[in-house]
């Protein structure tokens, strides 16, 4: 069995998991998800099927592949009990932001205004697939901050 077709296999089963509302599954707040996330990679694949995998940078940005294309100038952030996603320069800036649910060794992320399941995720300590910004560095400018979501964001040139 290939590797993709393992984690497939593995991420249908958490999808099972996590659809079946398990008694073992554990909401996270806002502070375990920033520390979870921050300085790691969080991959897996959305319930339409496509697969992702961003480092969290503790800078703010969200380096890799956000499951339809390569990220040029993602951020993300915690707002409350929430992981958020912001995709675009302001004027066209995407925001998408989710609960996320631990059930066992992976995590559901649900869309945080319905509850739908969005994606099966896990977890990969530090940046294991080397995600870099290509050399096309970003800011995570001061629209996140303005909401009072994070202090300190990247100002990179």
């Amino acid at each position: 069995m290939t590797n993709r077709r393992l984690f497939q296999a593995f991420l249908l089963a958490a999808s099972a998991l996590a659809l079946s509302g398990s008694a073992q599954a554990q909401m996270l707040t806002g502070p375990e998800i920033k520390e979870l996330f921050s300085g790691n990679t969080v991959a897996g694949i959305y319930v339409a099927g496509n697969f992702f995998s961003e480092f969290h940078s503790s800078d703010g940005r969200a380096l890799g592949d956000n499951g339809y294309t390569l990220n040029v100038d993602a951020c993300w952030n915690t707002d409350g009990d929430k992981a958020c996603y912001h995709y675009g320069q302001p004027k066209d800036r995407r925001t998408y932001c989710f609960t996320v649910e631990k059930n066992g060794d992976s995590y559901s992320l649900r869309t945080s205004d319905t509850g739908r399941l969005n994606a099966v995720a896990s977890i990969e300590k530090g940046n294991p697939r080397n995600h870099t910004d290509g050399g096309k560095r970003w800011s995570c400018d001061d629209l996140m901050s303005r909401r009072g979501a994070v202090p300190h964001m990247a100002r990179l040139k």
